[in-house]
């Protein structure tokens, strides 16, 4: 069921990996429908991306195309956070430069959730990832289920929704803004469903390029703490974050070793400087919806 009411915008924000995201590119060139538009931020990109996406718009080769160029990296999350606010859909479909649809015709099988579900505020989508080999193969991904967090390589994002609820949280720089919007819909009463009814699947081929398993373990600490501190209602705030410090270094422990946990303090120092502007921005949600988001699996 295609709505045109609704309309699609794809969004993607890229930085130095203009190999994968020309492929991405070719195959956004063949969807039917094609989407009202296609977003794409090159954030501080060093290499030839933005003189590609020119190319791409002269040559008109994608149509509807939209380049915005942050000559100075502000990150994914704000990257995102512009895309979803300026879009012209209401629908967003959300990649990574690394990652694009399998269906051609994915636009007009993901439009009927959202029209037979009204309060569905995210629709996330089985990934097909090199990041986990044994799902390249992988046919069943099991039952549509609510969840705690979704992936931006891979999602639909109704943005009359989002323009009600504060968004992502451009200060994350990367990472965790998924789990704390979904808390954000959550606890105001929204959806954010996994589901493979609509038959879409991700092909991700997770580049490797500008990424750093270290850094994003301390971006995405750093930043579900201070999602804490932004969302999580007192008195719970001081032992729900006191129990994730807890837990993160357990993990750190477990998959880093001795070369992650040493580097521990680089997050703390870093999510204390950022606590007087949570402080400032916090907008808690009630604890009933806190503890519903936390009871959802990821």
């Amino acid at each position: 069921m295609f709505s045109p009411q609704m309309g699609f915008s794809v969004m993607i924000t890229t930085k130095n990996r203009v190999s994968d995201l020309r492929r991405t590119c070719q195959v956004l060139r063949a969807l039917s429908p094609a989407p009202l538009e296609i977003l794409i931020t090159a954030d501080g990109c060093t290499d030839d991306t933005a003189q590609m996406l020119k190319t791409e718009t002269l040559k008109a080769k994608i149509k509807n195309l939209r380049v915005i160029v942050n000559d100075v990296g502000r990150g994914s999350v704000a990257s995102r956070d512009r895309m979803m606010r300026e879009a012209r859909g209401d629908l967003v479909l959300a990649l990574d430069d690394d990652s694009y649809p399998e269906q051609p015709d994915c636009l007009a099988r993901l439009a009927g959730p959202f029209v037979q579900n009204p309060a569905l505020a995210v629709l996330g989508l089985p990934q097909r990832t090199d990041e986990y080999p044994e799902t390249l193969t992988q046919t069943d991904f099991g039952p549509a289920r609510p969840i705690r967090s979704f992936t931006s390589s891979g999602a639909v994002l109704r943005r009359s929704v989002y323009l009600q609820l504060p968004g992502f949280a451009t200060e994350f720089f990367h990472m965790y803004e998924e789990p704390d919007y979904t808390l954000q819909c959550v606890a105001a009463g929204y959806e954010v469903v996994f589901s493979p009814a609509p038959g879409v699947t991700i092909r991700h081929h997770y580049s490797g390029a500008a990424r750093s398993e270290l850094r994003n373990h301390q971006r995405h600490c750093r930043n579900e703490f201070w999602s804490i501190l932004r969302r999580c209602p007192l008195p719970q705030l001081l032992p729900v974050a006191a129990y994730r410090l807890f837990t993160q270094f357990g993990f750190a422990c477990k998959y880093g070793g001795l070369s992650w946990v040493i580097r521990e303090p680089v997050w703390w120092w870093q999510a204390v400087r950022g606590i007087p502007a949570c402080l400032k921005k916090r907008q808690p949600v009630s604890w009933e919806g806190y503890k519903r988001w936390l009871s959802l699996k990821t």
